[in-house]
């Protein structure tokens, strides 16, 4: 069983080989940093100017059908295109090291709903969004082997829309954290002959600190390297390394937990909390995959307050990550959140 871990000290994180500074002391200082304004506005199901609604017109002149539960369309301003026009540009040496990078980027839209986000959305809904999910990463592996499915959810996470929606962008590139992810979920499975991540959900399962929903197939935990406040990670208890494997039970469990899960971010301090979500499945163009397992991480910058938000600064982005809440005392907070949304309590 762990100790309380109230002394300033480093955790590493096991799944990227970072460090985090861990000061609980910190949490207790008077607060005349910025703050963030509340953003908790009152949204009609449907807005006439929201390029997400059903049959509105989209920035290139198209139509969005009038769906009723997901909608997904390539991104009208896509990081990522199928072909590259300039390859023939492109330089590489010891100094300068560049290479070409193609793809596609999709929206996923997760609700023809414009008012609600995800916790808001029922388990069924929430399962069209899954089942989305799983049928345009099944769609897309069949031309890219790195596929990353996130959403960027509120104003203060760079998001545009506050129609309920995702993305999804793949290519054939390794990406820098699913490549730093590989090597040392490989090195643990060449080390201990086990997956990491199944011997870190037995662990936490064990100890019990820092578990925020348990259900059959899916454990979400504040993980013991969280460096944001409010951080967890989503992992599958199945051994399954991407979305394609998951059955149709598995599919169902993972809304319920994304519906407690969510319910309880907003819940903290009765607010849209904001974060990046996004999930990591094994790379596509490995012979051997055996050390994966499917997980998602949920980052929430949200610190003290509905308006005060933790900033990556200073130490943050000259050394490494920093963090004044332990990820024990976190997930007790967000525990001991209730599991019905405050709007409808």
């Amino acid at each position: 069983m762990t100790s309380d871990f109230e002394f300033t000290h480093r955790r590493k994180n096991i799944l990227n080989g970072e460090w985090v500074l861990v000061s609980p002391h910190r949490n207790n200082r008077p607060w005349l940093g910025a703050t963030e304004a509340a953003t908790e506005n009152t949204l009609a199901s449907h807005d006439a100017s929201c390029p997400l609604c059903p049959g509105n017109l989209r920035a290139n002149g198209e139509g969005n059908p009038q769906y009723e539960f997901t909608h997904v369309f390539t991104n009208d301003f896509g990081a990522l295109a199928p072909q590259q026009t300039d390859v023939g540009s492109i330089q590489s040496d010891a100094l300068f090291q560049a290479e070409p990078a193609t793809g596609t980027a999709r929206v996923i839209c997760f609700s023809p709903d414009h008012s609600k986000t995800l916790p808001e959305l029922s388990v069924n809904e929430i399962r069209e969004v899954v089942d989305t999910w799983k049928n345009q990463f099944d769609e897309l592996a069949e031309h890219y082997s790195c596929i990353h499915i996130f959403e960027n959810k509120g104003e203060i996470m760079g998001c545009s829309q506050p129609h309920p929606h995702g993305q999804i962008w793949a290519h054939n590139h390794r990406s820098t954290e699913i490549q730093a992810e590989d090597e040392r979920q490989l090195e643990y499975f060449q080390t201990h002959g086990r997956s990491l991540l199944a011997d870190y959900i037995d662990r936490e399962l064990s100890e019990e600190q820092r578990i925020i929903v348990d259900n059959e197939h899916w454990l979400a935990v504040v993980p013991y390297w969280a460096k944001w406040p409010f951080e967890t990670l989503l992992l599958c208890k199945d051994d399954v390394k991407t979305f394609s494997q998951l059955n149709a039970e598995q599919r169902h469990s993972l809304a319920e937990a994304l519906k407690i899960l969510t319910i309880k971010y907003d819940n903290v301090f009765n607010t849209s909390f904001p974060y990046s979500m996004g999930w990591h499945n094994a790379p596509l163009d490995m012979q051997n995959n055996e050390h994966w397992r499917l997980h998602a991480h949920f980052y929430p910058p949200l610190l003290r307050s509905a308006t005060v938000k933790k900033h990556m600064v200073g130490y943050e982005m000259l050394a490494e990550s920093q963090r004044d809440l332990t990820a024990e005392t976190a997930a007790k907070i967000l525990r001991e959140a209730s599991n019905v949304h405050y709007k409808a309590s």
